[in-house]
């Protein structure tokens, strides 16, 4: 299938931060491991800008953007007291709502059936109507939507992030054109993600949340994926994969309290491809959520993303996904 896409700029270090934990030292953390582990090299070249307003109104009220734009315009605020709109906040965000759109086109066109978008801010926790955790837009379901609006009829949503995605959540809760899928720590911000928020209406059934208590490794978060969320996709038959790709789980993470290590993190990707390449011809569109240790976050994405380039098909490989979950 050839080596994943990887999208990413220069532009994404900016939206400067100070000592907030999601900072460009976290980007600059993953440049220097590709570059040291030589996996820059030789992938399919997409390129990308910022999205549209009318592609970022398909999930963000207008009246919540055009706030953003006033903020920045004025020279940036604080929505709450951990996300921050900086003078160039809303461009690089709209940025990173690109990337995402350009790496679904490039999955849906045959360009690269998968790819990996190195993006900041994270977008998960942004709802329709306000940014919060971190995140101003929702990059991974201004992605979605644009593949529903390409014909797509159903678009998986795997969010790994230890924290729950309830803007995703919120966006689609109502539909079956896309199917989201998260584990996540419980409890932890944002307070949402019960098991028992399944989706409404047309949506009902289309929503699964697996909270996991804190503590929680390797063997579990494969238990769940094997007995819930590979099982919920492989049912769905999902067009397109997309993955809230998170590596605040990390054992090492300051803002969590789970056990995953770069291992489990691979074991994770292989069983999403695995997924993808059975139900839609292996197009997986990963993008970049939280993860706030800067070396345990690059060597997790290192790992993610040799799964992605199938460096790890062999027998080994097999045999985790087989394996009985034990730790």
């Amino acid at each position: 299938m050839g080596r994943a896409a990887l999208l990413r700029s220069p532009r994404f270090e900016g939206h400067e931060t100070g000592s907030h934990p999601e900072n460009p030292r976290r980007l600059a953390a993953i440049e220097a491991e590709l570059t040291q582990t030589g996996l820059l090299g030789e992938r399919p070249q997409v390129p990308f800008g910022a999205a549209d307003l009318a592609t970022v109104e398909r999930v963000h009220d207008g009246r919540y953007v055009r706030a953003l734009h006033m903020l920045a315009a004025e020279g940036g605020a604080w929505l709450d007291a951990d996300t921050l709109v900086a003078p160039d906040s809303v461009e690089i965000a709209l940025l990173a709502a690109g990337a995402a759109i350009a790496g679904v086109d490039a999955a849906l066109d045959g360009v690269a059936p998968r790819v990996f978008a190195f993006v900041r801010p994270p977008g998960h926790h942004a709802t329709p109507h306000r940014g919060m955790g971190f995140c101003l837009l929702n990059s991974v379901a201004i992605a979605a939507a644009h593949a529903v609006a390409r014909g797509l009829a159903r678009v998986l949503v795997i969010d790994w992030d230890v924290h729950h995605g309830n803007g995703t959540q919120d966006a689609f809760y109502e539909t079956d054109r896309v199917y989201f899928c998260s584990v996540h720590q419980s409890p932890l911000y944002p307070g949402t993600g019960a098991a028992s928020e399944r989706g409404a209406g047309a949506g009902e059934g289309f929503t699964l949340n697996v909270p996991l208590p804190p503590g929680e490794g390797d063997g579990t978060y494969r238990r769940v994926f094997d007995e819930y969320i590979l099982p919920a996709g492989r049912a769905y038959q999902p067009e397109l994969v997309l993955v809230s790709a998170g590596f605040d789980a990390h054992t090492a993470d300051p803002l969590a309290n789970m056990r995953l290590t770069e291992a489990g993190f691979a074991d994770l990707a292989r069983r999403v491809v695995a997924l993808a390449d059975e139900a839609c011809d292996g197009r997986v569109v990963a993008l970049l959520e939280g993860g706030y240790d800067p070396r345990a976050l690059a060597r997790s994405v290192v790992a993610v993303l040799r799964v992605l380039d199938g460096e790890d098909e062999t027998e080994a490989g097999r045999r985790q996904m087989t394996d009985d979950g034990r730790e």
